[in-house]
């Protein structure tokens, strides 16, 4: 193996590590302010364990929920216990968001340009991939256009915490590692 090459790869690895660092912490601040958007309406409030994700509604229960049952019911056969969900509701929010946090680290790597802005742009990203997008067509909310425009911007909003948190402390671990 060349020089170069194991040079590249150890910034890799620095940089996914970072980047899930990144992604676990910005997860947290997402779901802190989402509960301070919560004190100002509570249609953009945070459900308990909800990773961040408002009380949309009519939707009874956040996605995080929804995907902690279908994997309950794809491990167990049952859906989790309703006094498990915030918990495992929150699991599903970490885990996504380290997993997307790595994702972002490693693109970094890659091509540095994907930090430009403060991650801003690999926050909106985020929201319309996984937020707009994917939970609905994963059957875990109703389709987007089934929701307040004031949903949207929140949700927008949190994201665009996720990503410039996510950059800031994949940034600063990049310097300190």
């Amino acid at each position: 193996m060349r020089n170069g090459s194991s040079t590249e790869n150890h910034a890799l690895a620095k940089n996914v590590v970072a980047g899930v660092i990144g992604g676990l912490v910005a997860s947290w601040t997402m779901e802190y302010f989402q509960r301070a958007l919560g004190r100002i309406s509570e249609d953009m409030g945070g459900a308990e364990g909800g990773g961040g994700q408002q009380h949309r509604k009519p939707q009874s229960e956040p996605a995080t929920y929804k995907a902690a049952d279908a994997v309950a019911e794809a491990v167990t056969g049952e859906e989790v216990p309703r006094e498990y969900k915030p918990a495992a509701g929150a699991l599903v929010h970490y885990a996504f968001g380290g997993a997307v946090g790595a994702i972002y680290g490693a693109a970094a790597a890659r091509t540095p340009d994907v930090t430009a802005w403060g991650g801003l742009p690999f926050g909106a990203t985020v929201w319309l991939i996984a937020d707009e997008m994917g939970v609905p067509l994963a059957g875990l909310s109703k389709a987007s256009a089934g929701y307040p425009l004031s949903s949207h911007v929140s949700a927008f909003a949190t994201h665009l915490v996720y990503g410039a948190t996510t950059e800031c402390i994949r940034r600063t671990m990049m310097r300190i590692v």
